[in-house]
């Protein structure tokens, strides 16, 4: 009994320390150019696979202040994102392949209403709700980009 006991407890605890990994996608601090010159930091995941692309934040409930997850796909395109299985309220940027923020929008937790850019972007940042509006950062700034993901 003690024995089965001790392989459920070990085998909870892996499970979940696998449940609480970022899915280990890459990490990168990102700088925002505000149109008056000055600069935000955000340390930002970087979903650039269809699977990385397609789990984004789903059942994430807790995603700090001061991070985001930039979503990277080779070209030009109108993007839609959903909420799906998505339980915290995010804001989402859609940013062309020069660096210009072109849309920024509010989401809502489990919506599966589509959020689609008005114009074809390459990127779109994902960030706590709100997070775009207390730091000043609005459409026509820019992000600026590496030089390579």
């Amino acid at each position: 009994m003690k024995k089965t006991l001790c392989i459920f407890t070990f085998f909870s605890i892996f499970l979940t320390l696998i449940a609480c990994k970022n899915n280990g996608l890459e990490k990168r601090n990102l700088t925002i150019t505000k149109s008056d010159g000055t600069t935000i930091t955000i340390s930002a995941e970087i979903a650039k696979t269809n699977e990385d692309r397609a789990r984004g934040y789903m059942e994430r409930k807790k995603i700090p202040e001061g991070t985001g997850m930039l979503f990277v796909f080779e070209r030009d395109q109108v993007l839609s994102f959903w909420m799906k299985n998505t339980p915290t309220p995010l804001s989402i940027a859609y940013i062309d392949s020069k660096g210009k923020i072109r849309d920024i929008f509010h989401m809502e937790p489990y919506c599966l209403d589509s959020i689609i850019s008005t114009v074809s972007v390459r990127y779109a940042l994902e960030v706590p709700q709100g997070w775009f509006e207390k730091n000043g950062i609005k459409k026509g700034d820019y992000l600026n980009l590496p030089s390579h993901f």
